[in-house]
């Protein structure tokens, strides 16, 4: 009978062809149909509802329950017309997921009779199950009360799955005691003092913006398997990754795969996902090969970076349901495969004006430039001086196997800003002066006000910064794919808001000393660029020579995912977070042990299965072929073959008993390791004890198991190798 292992090659290799659906109708008729947006609201709502609704969200004030009840009326209405039977609120809880939880759009009338309908109360706030979702401390098991509440600044939608479609409703969620349970509600706190800081600082510029919103656009990167081989990798389906797998004799070394013709398979799995995405409202326009074979990118056009998140996260979700439908499975794990590139999640940040200017884009005119640099320079200060929180803010137990390797941005914080922006920069620093002419115009000396347009890019890109400047917006490229995007948005939001806050008090201070703005901005700005520009770097970030020069800058080099989320818990970073509103102590504390937590639970997960994957499987099917060789060494030795012919086997008997006996020792060494590591009450000490003696041992692990992959017949090898699971689709 043939082992798992071929029953999943022969389904894989058997599928029957899919064709693609792309809908008859153009893009323009179909996108956003599934939410209710604007067009929707406008037909939904009367017209007093719909402009309170607006004026509401943007001006950020309370609805009142009158309100909420006429808003819920016309969505249950717009979304029976849709045929949802069901409404949920929609949350991103700190499991890194989201989660819903489903009522009926009806209610019991007096008579005891089943009527269709949405409460005002219902759609405002829901009571889910506080106890078993991820608190940190803040609620104890037995206290289960926490609550969702409505975020109108993000549209309601449809989610459709198999036929069954529910109405969700994107949601904050907060403890009984007021605390932030989630990614939403400190992403919202972040994105008002962003707004709040930056606007009074185009005041100097501009007295026409009275928002600034901060944008957002992900690049996401993927991974793409058929689900008969995945569901043969018990690795696969608890880590998400390979916890074992020999380097395959082709890789990614041709480099044959980035940029190159999409397999037809995966095409139309493409097409299928984007078109649900359209519906959705989601602006996904971006779709090609990636570096790695089975590796795959999407991306979307900017948005408001709250509804963005939301997107990307729902993107995920839709991708993965869709994939189901096509007998796949989408990988999201920042390295689910040794050897060849892993997965990140890139995430392109600008901020725009409510007067539809992009402050982080150059322009042709010195006045306009010089508010470009201005929030240029302080984005880089920002960067700089949070560099530890920004590394821990994209830190994983995925994006630990990641950052450092030679093929994403290292653990070194560090800025690419291209040569032209490092010239500007410098003749800022050393040259620049600045004078008033008649009508308050600006001229600038030394070629600042020649900055070239961002029609012309002014740079070439670098792939190897975690943090590059790319024309008009920076690419934060050091998030892992199965982030939240918000958790990372949430420092950067914070750190650009304080640090523009502290902008506007050095150049009022200068100001108040009698120095004309133009003048005062410019000589902050030179002090910001002394300051910090030991952070920007052009060159290779993956080479030896810039992790010696980074050290000598003075600039931090924590690989382990454990040690630089301590940077959450620092004094300056607690005070950062609360001077922005965005995070109480006992916030950043709570979510400080989540995330170890996180990091301890995913470390005794992959050790579990590490052992049950070398002991039930690797072992077992080593010594099976151990035992067929020894039959055929007796068998020639019976026959009379010479020794000197028999050597060969016998060096390879041997070999496969040294690997067997090693990778059990050090099977048994990584058990009481965790047994030790269970021991430990302090979380904190836990999880450097996981990091520090129970991790380690998966590479000798792995290293025993993979050359038994080598040496076994492959007819009995157990699990699915990379060859397959990279290259078959």
């Amino acid at each position: 009978m043939p082992t798992l292992r071929f029953r999943a090659l022969q389904e894989a290799q058997n599928r029957p062809a899919v064709q693609a659906q792309e809908p008859e109708e153009s893009i323009t008729r179909y996108f956003a149909t599934q939410v209710f947006n604007k067009e929707a609201m406008r037909k939904y709502l009367s017209h007093e509802t719909y402009k309170k609704l607006m004026y509401a969200i943007e001006h950020g004030e309370t609805i009142d329950l009158e309100l909420a009840d006429a808003v819920a009326a016309g969505m249950k209405s717009w979304a029976m017309s849709k045929g949802a039977t069901h409404f949920t609120h929609w949350f991103q809880p700190l499991t890194g997921l989201t989660a819903e939880k489903h009522d009926a759009l009806f209610d019991i009338d007096s008579e005891g009779r089943a009527i269709e309908k949405l409460k005002g109360s219902e759609l405002a706030q829901q009571e889910p199950d506080a106890s078993s979702l991820p608190s940190g401390g803040i609620r104890s098991t037995f206290e289960a009360r926490g609550y969702t509440a409505w975020d109108p600044s993000s549209p309601a939608f449809i989610m459709e799955i198999n036929g069954s479609k529910t109405l969700c409703i994107p949601t904050i969620f907060i403890s009984y005691t007021g605390e932030s349970l989630d990614y939403k509600t400190p992403l919202l706190k972040s994105l008002h003092a962003l707004d709040k800081a930056a606007t009074a600082v185009c005041q100097y510029f501009e007295r026409d913006v009275t928002h600034v919103m901060a944008t957002l656009g992900p690049e996401q990167e993927y991974f793409v398997v058929d689900k008969a081989l995945y569901y043969a990798r018990p690795d696969l389906v608890a880590c998400g990754r390979t916890l074992f797998g020999h380097t395959p004799a082709r890789g990614q070394q041709l480099e044959d795969h980035y940029f190159g013709s999409i397999p037809p398979r995966v095409r139309v799995f493409m097409i299928d996902f984007e078109t649900e995405a359209l519906k959705l409202g989601i602006p996904i326009r971006t779709r090609h090969n990636e570096v790695a074979p089975a590796q795959f990118e999407c991306a979307a056009t900017f948005e408001e970076a709250s509804v963005a998140v939301d997107h990307n996260l729902l993107l995920m979700d839709i991708m993965e349901k869709v994939a189901d439908r096509h007998n796949l499975k989408v990988l999201f794990h920042e390295k689910p495969f040794a050897g060849v590139n892993g997965s990140g999640k890139h995430n392109n940040w600008s901020m725009m004006t409510n007067t539809g200017v992009n402050l982080l884009a150059p322009s042709t005119k010195a006045k306009e430039n010089l508010r470009f640099l201005t929030f240029f320079v302080n984005v880089i200060k920002a960067v700089h001086d949070h560099a530890d929180l920004l590394r821990a803010s994209i830190m994983s137990a995925g994006n630990e196997h990641r950052l450092g390797a030679n093929e994403a941005p290292p653990a070194i914080m560090s800025i690419f800003i291209g040569e032209e922006l490092t010239r500007v920069l410098e003749e800022l620093e050393q040259k620049a002066t600045v004078k008033i002419n008649k009508g308050d115009n600006l001229y600038m000396k030394v070629g600042i006000s020649k900055i070239p347009p961002v029609l012309r890019d002014n740079t070439d890109r670098n792939r190897t910064s975690p943090f590059a400047f790319t024309g008009n917006k920076f690419e934060f490229r050091a998030v892992g794919a199965s982030a939240n995007c918000a958790s990372n948005m949430i420092v950067l939001n914070t750190a650009v808001a304080a640090q523009l806050q502290q902008f506007k008090k050095d150049v009022d201070a200068l100001i108040d000393k009698g120095e004309k703005k133009e003048v005062a901005i410019v000589r902050v700005l030179r002090d910001y660029i002394k300051a910090s520009k030991r952070i920007l770097f052009e060159g290779n970030n993956y080479s030896e020579e810039w992790a010696k020069e980074a050290e000598k800058r003075g600039l931090t080099n924590i690989k382990s995912c454990v040690r630089a989320l301590e940077a959450f818990v620092k004094p300056e970073s607690i005070a950062l977070f609360e001077s922005q509103a965005v995070f109480t102590k006992r916030e950043v504390e709570a979510r400080y042990e989540i995330m170890l937590e996180a990091y301890v639970k995913r470390i005794q997960i992959e050790s579990r299965m590490m052992g049950e994957l070398a002991l039930n499987h690797i072992i077992p099917a080593a010594i099976n072929y151990q035992n067929r060789l020894l039959e055929a060494f007796e068998g020639m030795q019976r026959a009379g073959i010479e020794e000197a012919h028999l050597e060969s086997i016998k060096i390879t008997i041997r070999k496969i008993a040294e690997h067997v006996n090693m990778l059990q020792k050090k099977v048994k060494e990584m058990i009481d390791a965790r047994k030790e590591a269970n021991k430990i009450e302090d979380i904190r000490r836990r999880a450097e004890y996981y990091t520090d003696k129970v991790k380690p041992l998966f590479d000798e692990i792995r290293y025993r198991g993979d050359k038994l992959e080598l040496m076994v017949d492959d007819e009995l090898w157990p699990l699915v190798k990379y060859r397959e699971l990279l290259f078959v689709r």
